[in-house]
């Protein structure tokens, strides 16, 4: 019994954790998630895929882990690459914002080099 009980904890501890972090759940697929983007790590580019929820007047920003403004665009298609070459490496941040400043959706990625 406590072996199972053991057992059911961990897996709802596991659970826990990588909804915190940001993490897919197995089985969950992302639900609810409007951007998707890979690799993550990343190197020298990263890929946001909006699957096609783009709409007008969207903004894509990306930030350092310290705050400062990275990248800013609202020029959104379905798959919006942005190069890496000026990006230290760590933490970033992005938002997806709608016209009215809403945020939308939200993620951090790595940059490794």
């Amino acid at each position: 019994m406590n072996k199972i009980l053991l057992i059911i904890s961990f897996i709802a501890l596991t659970s826990l954790q990588a909804q915190a972090a940001g993490n897919p759940v197995p089985g969950n697929d992302n639900q609810g998630k409007v951007v998707k983007f890979y690799p993550n790590p990343a190197n020298s580019y990263i890929i946001f895929d909006l699957q096609g929820h783009q709409q007008k007047g969207m903004t894509l920003s990306i930030y350092s882990f310290l705050g400062k403004k990275m990248y800013e665009t609202q020029s959104l298609t379905e798959k919006n690459t942005v190069q890496l070459a000026e990006y230290n490496r760590g933490m970033y941040i992005f938002y997806l914002t709608d016209a009215a400043g809403k945020v939308i959706d939200t993620g951090k990625f790595q940059v490794s080099r």
